[in-house]
């Protein structure tokens, strides 16, 4: 039995608001259990320069976990003088996940940046913020009421793990502390992979455990995918 009483196979109890802040063109609070992030998209009529006069747009993205997110305090990067490797595998993951759901020709010669800020951590923020940052991206696209929407697939995420041999869904920070394999899936809509990041903790991932997995993250993500749709293409 799970600390919170979830099936091995069960998500963490979701909840999105979005437009959550007034100011930015798409932005959502999104909470997985106790982790919680904060996303929000700023759209800027400029891309970076190895990209101008392409007529191709560029997203990109920045993750950060807000100094009492954690049990204890966390110290600022900026106040350190420099981003942990930790913090820039994440935003990349982050900012690869979110340009495969996006047709960057049809988005035009403009950059969109997604801030993913950690409010509360328990496991699983980053794959949080994938789903999150695709709900502030997709906000910010239908402000701009372009011709072609650029926005070709949801993107959602989710992390898997294996602990004593069993498989399970959605780690919280205990269980992603103990697990002996962890694992996080990208995924668009069709159950398309975007990306796989597995490693052995203190265990080897064994395929018939593989597969489980994927089972378990496909069927998790499609309750993020209809959640997403919800706020996303609702009139």
């Amino acid at each position: 039995m799970r600390n919170d009483g979830r099936k091995n196979d069960e998500i963490r109890k979701i909840e999105i608001i979005p437009n959550y802040l007034e100011h930015a063109e798409g932005s959502c609070l999104i909470s997985f259990g106790k982790t919680k992030v904060l996303c929000a998209a700023t759209v800027e009529e400029k891309v970076p320069p190895f990209l101008r006069g392409t007529g191709q747009g560029w997203i990109t993205a920045e993750y950060s976990l807000l100094p009492r997110s954690t049990e204890t305090r966390t110290e600022r990067e900026s106040v350190k003088g420099k981003q942990s490797g930790r913090t820039h595998e994440i935003q990349r993951l982050i900012g690869r996940s979110l340009r495969a759901a996006v047709d960057l020709v049809a988005l035009g010669e403009r950059q969109i940046k997604i801030d993913c800020d950690v409010i509360q951590a328990d496991g699983g923020t980053r794959t949080a913020s994938i789903c999150g940052a695709c709900i502030a991206l997709g906000l910010a696209i239908k402000k701009l009421e372009l011709e072609n929407n650029p926005l070709k697939h949801l993107i959602a995420a989710v992390s898997c793990g294996i602990i004593d041999g069993e498989v399970l869904l959605d780690l919280d920070y205990f269980e992603d502390s103990n697990t002996e394999v962890d694992a996080n899936f990208v995924m668009v809509e069709n159950g398309d992979l975007v990306e796989i990041q597995a490693t052995g903790e203190k265990g080897l991932l064994k395929d018939r455990q593989f597969l489980q997995m994927l089972t378990y993250s496909r069927d998790g993500v499609e309750q993020i995918f209809e959640m997403q749709k919800s706020i996303l293409f609702s009139k």
